[in-house]
């Protein structure tokens, strides 16, 4: 039985629009009482002044009056860093080393969950071990990894019928961690059919590198694709949250637990997510 609110960590990039929308909407459901749960404190890999969409974010998180912890990942030993491009047991060791930091920003919270929604960072395996962490991520399991940007061209390269989001526990392997709840949907049929025929005629003639190099986010196709998962990470994430608050899921020695028994695969939400979506907004 839960006998205690929920404490959130809420880890976060905040580089744009949606990640400050993800945090509304899951402060609007502990308000309303949906999720009973609260945020012990905001982490942020970015300082004040390094961009202005992080900037916004940590304005509405200095909003609602919640900690925030700051640790710069451009900024902390920026020559290991550049170094780690070429090799990985040097990145693995700059992962360690910045996790420290983390630990150090973050140690005064008392905190049970850790919610990735727009982290733009992998986060270390001693780390991960740790902590209990959630992430969101734009895709099916299985399906293309990294930014939403990457996942959605990659999507285009490989002509997908379906795409989709989920919520996976944080392991050191991207995006890659037990899955927690998903939903998927089409992207062949209907406002998807013309935008496909348009971006097949480009490809006569350009690679889907030359179109992303020319249009970026403002080419038809990619913005559809975008607002059909986006409009879905939002109750997606909600619900996922509500489940370890209410103690349906657990996370033990790395291993997703739901009612004594270790979850695989996943709960499938699709139905679920689809009812909630306001076809206004797509």
């Amino acid at each position: 039985m839960q006998i205690s609110m929920l404490k959130i960590g809420w880890f976060s990039t905040g580089r744009d629009e949606a990640a400050r929308d993800l945090l509304k909407t899951v402060v609007d459901k502990i308000k309303d009482g949906t999720i009973d749960g609260e945020i012990a404190f905001v982490f942020c890999n970015r300082e004040r002044g390094e961009a202005t969409e992080s900037d916004r974010f940590l304005n509405l998180v200095e909003g609602y009056g919640f900690p925030i912890a700051i640790a710069s990942s451009k900024d902390f030993k920026p020559e290991m860093r550049k170094e780690s491009r070429k090799d990985q047991n040097i990145l693995r060791q700059w992962r360690i080393e910045y996790d420290e930091e983390i630990e150090k920003v973050i140690g005064q919270y008392d905190w049970d969950l850790g919610v990735l929604a727009g982290y733009m960072l992998i986060v270390g395996e001693e780390f991960c071990q740790k902590h209990s962490l959630i992430n969101l991520h734009p895709a099916t399991p299985n399906g293309p990894k990294g930014s939403w940007q990457e996942v959605i061209w990659e999507l285009i390269e490989n002509r997908a019928e379906r795409t989709g989001v989920m919520m996976h526990l944080v392991t050191a392997e991207l995006d890659r961690g037990p899955v927690i709840t998903y939903c998927d949907f089409p992207i062949i049929s209907g406002a998807f059919t013309d935008l496909w025929a348009a971006m097949e005629h480009k490809l006569e003639t350009k690679t889907v590198a030359e179109i992303e190099k020319e249009e970026d986010e403002k080419e038809p196709l990619f913005l559809e694709i975008r607002k059909h998962g986006l409009i879905r990470e939002f109750p997606l994430i909600v619900h996922t949250i509500k489940q370890f608050a209410d103690d349906n899921l657990r996370i033990e020695s790395g291993q997703l637990v739901a009612e004594g028994e270790t979850l695989t695969g996943g709960y499938c939400l699709s139905d679920d997510i689809d009812e909630t979506i306001d076809v206004k907004d797509l």
